[in-house]
Formats: structure tokens, sequence, C-alpha cells
């Protein structure tokens, strides 16, 4: 039985889909306007890591990621570099793909662009008009948070004091709201801007309802599971329920889940506080694996601290794993007490997983799975559950048959040193193999490598 913390009622709850078999989970992509950092790239691998357990179980996932190509800080981009708003979205979707592809991120069913859905979101804001849950002012269209029911549920904070807290705003688009507490659905345009016709004047859809409309038109009005980080859940998060239900009468998704932060000196990273690295520039420096493992093996809703060390652990981790994975014995047969050790292992993994996805504890089991086959067990069942479970972690090792080549070129590659008396260089190919777990012996028959 698979249990997910919902942050809706801020516990544990047994999942149970809309529909036997099959789950709809959108989880809110990144707005398309620079390279993404470790901070996005956390989210999206977290729940890629939760896709692919569900997938393992059984599941057939519809899986839903949005790009918002419509947005202040991309227009703002494209300006400053004379582009259209979708050159500029394009180049950075590009480059969204290339690391995520690069991180062994699967790609989602659907990624719509909020660009696409323009029509179907003036749709939605004119029936949350005629409905009364939303008015027009001066060209922009605002949401009645006070209609809204139990309005801000999912942050756990009260209207009343959200009210409160925005009451001494006296810029001029508080001024033409109803409450300060409401929010925009549709912005009018302004001189330099991208906009569309609406019956509205010219403009654009506020950021929250497009994930609204997006969702609703690929998911249903009630979807499984929607996901994003632990920032979106106010307001973002906040007013897609408000405005979905609003529009719908139905509840807006049954489970509600949240990644934590990647803090960076204790300070959650990101591009306001200038403090992040993006994945474009860290994939020159760190392997791709080892990456990967860092982002993906600490329990999703716990913060995740970006060190030096941390990466230096994630590479030993993965060495760990590739040199077990190399050196798996293979056979066909295998003892009923075998059998029944690895049943446990698998038990224990699965346990663990349906546990709120809490791959920290099943790494812990993995990690002793990975004693034993040290130890010399083996088989085709030992392999496929080694297979199954770096499949769910987004790992993969290089052909067997690519790796010995190149161990070979690199140690043609030393002898070449060594005859140079380059023995700074030959050392240095002697090192890095060793790193890779590869260990040399010279001896008067020539060079032979084993793994450790």
């Amino acid at each position: 039985m698979i249990k997910i913390y919902n942050t809706m009622s801020r516990q544990l709850e047994e999942f149970k889909p809309l529909q036997a078999g099959k789950i709809g989970m959108y989880v809110c992509g990144p707005t398309v306007y620079n390279y993404i950092h470790i901070g996005n790239a956390r989210s999206v691998v977290a729940f890629d890591v939760i896709r692919r357990y569900l997938e393992y179980r059984g599941f057939d996932v519809n899986y839903v990621s949005n790009f918002t190509d419509v947005d202040d800080k991309i227009i703002k981009g494209a300006n400053a570099e004379h582009l259209s708003t979708k050159e500029f979205s394009e180049r950075y979707i590009a480059a969204f793909f290339e690391d995520i592809d690069a991180l062994g991120v699967k790609h989602a069913t659907t990624n719509p662009k909020a660009s696409q859905y323009i029509d179907a979101m003036i749709d939605f804001i004119a029936e949350l008009i005629d409905t009364g849950y939303a008015y027009e002012a001066s060209g922009d269209v605002y949401f009645r948070v006070a209609k809204a029911h139990d309005y801000a549920k999912l942050a756990n904070k009260n209207l009343e004091e959200l009210i409160e807290g925005a009451s001494g705003r006296t810029d001029e688009e508080t001024q033409r709201k109803e409450s300060s507490a409401d929010f925009a659905l549709w912005k009018s345009a302004k001189t330099g801007e991208v906009s569309w016709r609406s019956p509205w004047g010219e403009g654009r859809p506020g950021w929250h309802i497009e994930c609204s409309v997006m969702s609703t038109s690929l998911l249903g009005d009630t979807i499984d599971i929607h996901g994003g980080g632990a920032d979106l859940e106010f307001p973002h998060h906040t007013n897609e329920i408000a405005q979905s239900e609003a529009k719908t009468g139905q509840k807006f998704a049954n489970y509600w889940m949240h990644n934590g932060f990647v803090n960076v000196d204790g300070e959650k990273m990101s591009k306001s506080l200038g403090n992040f690295t993006t994945v474009h520039d860290l994939l020159k420096l760190v392997p791709a694996n080892h990456l990967r493992f860092f982002l993906a093996t600490t329990h999703y809703r716990r913060p995740l601290n970006f060190t030096d060390e941390a990466l230096l652990d994630a590479e030993n981790n993965v060495k760990k794993l590739e040199n077990a994975y190399r050196n798996l014995v293979s056979t066909d047969e295998m003892t009923d007490e075998a059998l029944s050790e690895l049943m446990t292992y698998k038990t224990s993994f699965m346990e663990a997983m349906d546990d709120d996805f809490n791959v920290a504890n099943a790494l812990t089991v993995f990690y002793d799975f990975i004693s034993w086959v040290n130890k010399g067990n083996g088989g085709s069942e030992v392999r496929q559950f080694f297979d199954d479970v770096l499949e769910i972690l987004g790992l993969h090792f290089a052909d067997e048959a690519d790796l010995d080549g190149e161990i070979e070129e690199l140690i043609e590659e030393r002898q070449a040193a060594r005859a140079a008396r380059d023995f700074a260089k030959s050392d240095q190919i002697r090192d890095a193999l060793k790193a890779k777990g590869i260990v040399l012996e010279d001896t008067k028959d020539g060079v032979r490598w084993h793994r450790e």
C-alpha cells in the first residue's frame, strides 16, 4: 500500500487513484527565461523518481509538466535581446531538455506551453466572471478571493490575515481591486509587451490561471497528484485551487506533494538571491550520474544541502554501485536460500518506497543488497532487481564493451607517456583509472587491469 504525505491534510494518506491502475499527475514546470538552477533540477528529479517508482509498481502515469512561456521576466529578457518572446523562450526550452536529458529525466507525457492555451484561458476567465467569482477593472481581471471556499487552506493561511497584511498597499493596481488579496487572472497590455485580444481588451493571462487551464484541459477537472516546489504552496497552488474549484465545482487535486528546497550556506537557492548554480554550468564540472544521484537520493520533502562534500559522497556512492554492478556474478542457478534473501531485499525496498517515496530508507536496504552481491551472490533475478532500482533512481552505466574500450585506450595512452618519459601524465592517467575503480598492474608481460 502506497502512502503519500498530502500537503493539504498535513498527514500521510493511503494513495487511491481516481481510476484503478492509472494516475493523472501535474507538476509545475519552469518559467523559461534562463537555464534551470539546482533548485529547479531538484524538483524535476524528485518527481521523476516518484513517477518512475509509480510506473515500477504497475501504474500507467499520465505525467504533465508545463512551460510558463508568458511572463514578465520573459518579456524583459526578449526585449533586451531584441527577440520575440517565442524565440527567447524556445531557446531556454531547448536548454531545459538538454539539461534534463543529461540528468536522465524521462520526458513528460505532455509538456504544454502556456502560449498554446490562451483561448482556453480566456474562456475559463469569462466563465468565472459570469458566475461572480471574477471581475473586470480597467482592462484587468481579478479573482474575488472572498468568494472562494476556504481560501488558502493548502498553505494553512487565514484570509483575514492576508487581507490585513496587504491593506497598507497604495499602488495603482491595488486601488483597482475590490480587495487587496484579489489576484490577477488577466493583465491589460503595456507598451512593448506581447498581448492577445480578449473581451477585456488586449492583454495576457496571469501566472496562476495558466496552470489551472493546462491541467484541467489535459487531465480533467480533478487530478490524482499535483506537485511542485514548497515555494509554490502560496500563492501559486493556493490560487490554482481557488479558481479551478470555483470554475468546475470539483475538487482540483486529491494529493498535493511539495519538494523541499536546495540550500547553499543555509539559504534557499534562488535566482533572486543570486546564490544559484545553473545545471548547464555544473554539468561541465560534475559527471551527470553523480549530480543525478545527489539530487535523487534525499527524501523529496527534506531540504537538500548543496556542498562539495555532498557531491563527493554522491561520486563515491555511484562508484560503489557501478563496481558492484560490473562485478555481479552471472549464473542462472540460485539456491532457495539466495532467492529468499533476494525477496527480502525487494520487499524491504518497496516498503520503504511505499512510505511516501522514502528513497533514503530504500537506499539503506539497497546498500545491504550491494554488500550481499559483493559476496558472490548473482544471477538473472539479482541483476533484474539491480536494474529495476537503477531505473527508479534514473542511473545508467556505460555499456561494458564501450567502457572496456575506453580503458584500453587510456592504458595505451599511459604506455605512450611512459615511453616518452612523461611520468606526470602517466601517473595522472593511472590515478584517473583508479578513481573509476580500475587497478593497473605492470608486469613483465605488459599491463594488466582489473576492477576493485
